[in-house]
């Protein structure tokens, strides 16, 4: 700070008249905080943001019962990455790279499999793909790669995914385990099952069962408000496939068109529903998110290019963090990561309007909003994962395309979102980002009374 101050001072000097001339206490060095804000403002001037001009996303469907039991991994991934270049008429060439979280199959299968996606798409065989795998994050971090990745100029224009079929890929460990991990407490507890976990955070933080069944209610009322009121029409592309009969083997052609494990649900039927993981805890069935299959795909590009190509801008990237937790109670991730990624952007809470944060288990996203003191009017109005689902790989790239598609929706009253979510071993991910048309050059920058600050920043 003292370094700008005396910059600005030696440019004064230059542009102050000689002792001859009038007063000069016009002119005077004052604070300005160059960080994130007044970064964001130069990037804008100059069109270097990095911008989201498409995300969408399948139906989130329960895994080895919905609508996508019979339907390929591949065959998820490539109708959204169709739908990102075709709805913008971009040419598939000009991608840069392509990069596909995904968690639960084999990594040289499904990096195949995105692979072949991608031709099924459309791409040419010019664009490469890549997959990237950090647990229940990995659709957000494949975001974030493809963000960084423009940012250090490797390419203008890339997509970044999420892809999971926990009905071919479920949740298993395959090998033995190291006998070292019995001498490591936190490399041991990396091995627990994310239904303890849950339970850890709940007894820890004294999240009641009724307070979990709350918001699992809570969730599936909003989600099927959602859909019923058309909300999710801008962000899922329908999907044709087929289902098979499993008594009979016969196939019949399929669309699907909306999420299919949202139910209406009570307090009441939830109080009926045994605990899962623990024989008195309180996560159940009910109050955990739903085992899915899905896929999602947002179209990133530096501004200048999508303004060269006349493309309306969704939203704007601005910040990422990943962060480490105790691995016992990774549940707890979102109440550490969010609050860097909303710092690192520039801003504090209270300016964020929307957030979408992963429901892996209710115990972890009463905890979460609790211990961030935020508001339940902003949190994952449209519901959450305990009633769309959370395809592992797919649930970051769903986030995107269900907050920035409801921002728009919000118009000039929503300005900043938030995604976050845990992750499995002990970490949390979090992403901010700004409607696309409520950038200005000093996006950040708000007047301050006290000590003539130019941006928030600098307090």
């Amino acid at each position: 700070m003292e370094k700008a101050i005396n910059r600005q001072k030696v440019l004064l000097d230059h542009l102050r008249p000689s002792s001859s001339s009038s007063d000069d206490s016009s002119l005077s060095a004052s604070v300005c905080a160059a960080g994130d804000s007044a970064a964001y403002a130069r990037n804008h001037v100059f069109g270097d943001d990095v911008v989201i001009v498409a995300a969408y996303r399948t139906p989130l469907c329960k895994a080895k019962r919905g609508g996508f039991k019979d339907t390929y991994a591949d065959d998820l991934l490539a109708p959204v990455l169709k739908a990102v270049v075709e709805k913008t008429n971009l040419n598939p060439e000009e991608v840069g790279d392509i990069v596909v979280g995904t968690v639960l199959a084999p990594g040289s299968q499904r990096a195949s499999e995105c692979r072949m996606a991608a031709f099924y798409a459309g791409f040419p065989e010019t664009v490469p793909v890549r997959t990237v795998n950090r647990q229940c994050s990995s659709g957000l971090q494949a975001v974030a790669d493809v963000a960084a990745s423009i940012r250090a100029g490797f390419y203008d224009i890339g997509i970044g995914a999420g892809l999971e079929s926990m009905t071919a890929n479920p949740m298993a460990w395959e090998g033995d385990v190291n006998p070292k991990v019995k001498i490591f407490e936190q490399a041991q507890n990396c091995l627990l099952p994310m239904g303890i976990t849950s339970e850890n955070v709940a007894h820890r933080f004294g999240v009641s069962r009724q307070e979990q069944d709350q918001a699992a209610v809570d969730s599936h009322r909003k989600a099927a408000a959602a859909t019923a009121a058309g909300r999710f029409k801008d962000e899922i592309i329908p999907v044709a496939t087929k289902i098979v009969d499993p008594k009979s083997g016969d196939e019949k052609p399929v669309t699907i068109s909306v999420d299919d494990g949202i139910r209406n649900t009570t307090l009441a039927d939830l109080a009926k529903l045994k605990p899962v993981f623990k024989k008195d805890g309180t996560t159940t069935a009910g109050n955990s998110s739903q085992v899915s299959d899905g896929a999602g795909a947002v179209l990133l590009m530096k501004r200048s290019v999508a303004d060269q190509k006349g493309l309306p801008i969704l939203g704007v990237f601005r910040s990422f963090v990943a962060v480490g937790v105790d691995p016992a109670i990774m549940g707890v991730g979102p109440a550490a990561a969010i609050p860097v990624a909303v710092k690192a952007a520039g801003l504090e809470l209270g300016d964020i309007d929307l957030f979408e944060i992963n429901e892996a288990f209710a115990s972890q996203f009463v905890y979460c909003r609790n211990k961030l003191g935020l508001d339940p009017e902003k949190i994952n109005v449209n519901g959450g994962a305990m009633a769309i689902g959370h395809p592992l790989g797919a649930t970051g790239a769903r986030c995107v395309a269900t907050l920035l598609h409801e921002m728009k929706r919000r118009g000039k009253d929503c300005r900043y979102g938030v995604i976050s979510m845990c992750i499995g071993t002990g970490m949390g991910a979090a992403a901010v980002f700004e409607r696309g048309d409520r950038t200005d050059e000093l996006c950040n920058a708000r007047k301050v009374e006290s000590l003539n600050f130019l941006s928030k920043d600098a307090r």
